[in-house]
């Protein structure tokens, strides 16, 4: 009798352990030999989401963007003024901030000063105004135009220390208007000054 017993308790807890099994395949799923292997045209797809999505979002220059942009202008114009204000032979920390013909004619006046024997006394004072003149979209590239105005004390003077222009005591007003450009397809976030109207 005991015997018996003994193989009711397997047959038991076989129908467990089955019952167990049966659920759990419900519940995982199975292999089918198909796992990992995606469509190229499905991933052709998500890869063009991808390019679409981040191009949108390099396309809009709304409201927030503005926003964010002008901050941005304005540190970048003053890291330029500052940097051309040094009496290096040569720009340095502003040199990404520019596009090479923008670049190279800083250079040029800096080169042009040094030979001269002059050199500048710039203190920025700071930025009373930043705003968007008008912004434009050619093909991929994103123009903005920035109207600044600005207080600074400048002053230059030749070997001598003697004043060529500008007075050290007193604050001027400069009014700038500049441009700055990007590529909207680019990952790399970052505008240049490509032009400075007069």
């Amino acid at each position: 009798m005991s015997y018996s017993f003994e193989y009711i308790d397997i047959i038991l807890l076989a129908m467990i352990a089955g019952f167990i099994f049966l659920r759990l395949r419900g519940i995982l799923g199975k292999r089918t030999g198909f796992e990992g292997k995606v469509s190229p045209s499905f991933d052709k797809i998500i890869k063009d989401i991808k390019v679409k999505q981040t191009t949108n979002a390099n396309d809009k220059f709304d409201d927030n963007a503005k926003k964010e942009f002008l901050n941005g202008a304005k540190i970048a114009y003053e890291t330029i003024i500052t940097d051309f204000s040094d009496n290096d032979n040569k720009l340095t920390t502003s040199k990404s901030l520019l596009n090479n013909q923008i670049f190279n004619q800083f250079n040029d006046a800096l080169k042009e000063r040094n030979e001269k024997g002059h050199f500048a006394e710039i203190t920025f004072i700071g930025i009373n105004s930043a705003s968007i003149k008008e912004h434009k979209k050619i093909g991929k590239i994103l123009n903005v135009t920035v109207d600044f105005i600005a207080e600074v004390i400048t002053c230059i003077k030749d070997k001598d220390k003697k004043i060529v222009s500008g007075d050290p005591e007193k604050i001027k007003k400069i009014y700038d208007t500049w441009v700055f450009s990007r590529d909207t397809t680019s990952n790399n976030p970052n505008w240049q000054l490509v032009n400075i109207l007069t």
